[in-house]
């Protein structure tokens, strides 16, 4: 089992959730964040006074899934959230030990 972390631009969260349903994958949490990489922030003009946004907003994916989907998920975040400009984010796969599903107490790839 695999975890699947994506850091995105917000306006891309549809299409991205559009792009994994069509790949067969279900279920996902999203979460806003803040953060900067190479983007370093930007400059922004608020009643006529420039200021300096560090943290810009993006949102964050987390999506559990078998060993057997990863390339294809990763595909499909790729081309639903590429913009081709600065920001366009990342993704991050790690390994995932163990799954439980609460309610019915199955494990790993049933609770996925």
């Amino acid at each position: 089992m695999k975890l699947v972390s994506a850091i995105i631009k917000p306006f891309k969260l549809d299409d991205v959730r559009e792009a994994i349903a069509s790949v067969g994958i279900e279920g996902m949490t999203v979460t806003e964040v803040k953060g900067f990489g190479r983007q370093k922030g930007h400059t922004e003009l608020y009643r006529g006074a420039e200021y300096q946004v560090d943290f810009l907003p993006k949102v964050k994916l987390e999506i559990a899934t078998k060993a057997e989907n990863v390339e294809m998920l990763v595909e499909a975040i790729t081309g639903a959230a590429r913009t081709g400009k600065i920001g366009d984010g990342k993704i991050f796969v790690t390994n995932l030990e163990q799954a439980t599903r609460i309610r019915t107490g199955e494990l790993d790839n049933e609770a996925l």
